[in-house]
């Protein structure tokens, strides 16, 4: 069975203006443009491709801050809700890419949040689920948002690790972020390689090549990598950032 997979950030009860960020989703876009030559335009989603190219969005601070302010006019809007943006990469159905982002809500139940949605198919898929990019994907999340954690890894592992009530931020995945703020990593074993992301966390790589639901030796080591990082306090809920 052919495997989905995507990366996560995520961060909780962090208010922000639309001006930080604006900020913060260009530092992103400029580092995702570094990662493959199919994530360096996005454009608005539309009903046709056709309709979808004509709506081709700037992701400069400057743009994006015009696009968060007419989000924080709109009628019925709380003060401490965030901003969002979703957009596509005007590829085929063959490289197409998607991604989320919200950004700035105070909110202590619904996370902040930028996930991405690598190529489903074909050689961008072969390009872009590679460890070495999606490590550089995750870590453009991390450097541009300062999650408190995040992730890379197959929609299937999930399902197989977790159950339909685990909160985000207690499971592990294929690449694992670690916010700093979360503590010290256990020693972890053979092959699994940590990197740090500058000042800001850790990065988990639990195995070079791709990480399957199907593989019982990926699935042992990640539930061997699960369990010292709970015991080690490691995975847990996320926390409101002020905490």
């Amino acid at each position: 069975m052919k495997e989905t997979y995507y990366v996560g950030a995520y961060w909780l009860a962090r208010r922000e203006t639309a001006e930080a960020c604006a900020q913060r989703a260009e530092a992103f876009f400029s580092l995702l443009a570094s990662c493959d030559p199919s994530l360096i335009r996005w454009f608005k989603k539309d009903k046709t491709l056709k309709q979808a190219l004509k709506h081709r969005f700037e992701t400069n601070a400057v743009s994006l801050a015009k696009v968060f302010n007419q989000q924080e006019q709109q009628e019925g809007r709380f003060p401490t809700d965030g901003f969002s943006l979703s957009g596509w990469n005007g590829q085929t159905q063959e490289a197409a890419s998607s991604l989320y982002l919200r950004c700035g809500d105070a909110s202590d139940k619904v996370p902040n949040t930028c996930v991405f949605d690598p190529p489903a198919q074909g050689s961008a898929e072969e390009r872009v689920l590679q460890t070495p990019v999606l490590a550089n994907i995750l870590r453009a999340m991390a450097v541009a948002f300062e999650p408190e954690w995040g992730i890379a890894t197959s929609q299937e592992h999930r399902a197989l690790v977790t159950a339909k009530s685990a909160r985000t931020g207690t499971f592990i995945g294929w690449l694992t972020y670690f916010s700093h703020r979360r503590g010290p990593l256990p020693s972890l074993p053979s092959p699994v390689h940590t990197e740090p992301v500058e000042d800001k966390g850790t990065l988990v790589i639990l195995t070079p090549e791709r990480l399957t639901a199907s593989n019982p030796d990926h699935v042992s080591l990640a539930r061997d990598v699960s369990e010292r990082l709970a015991q080690a306090g490691l995975l847990i809920p996320l926390r409101p950032w002020n905490e």
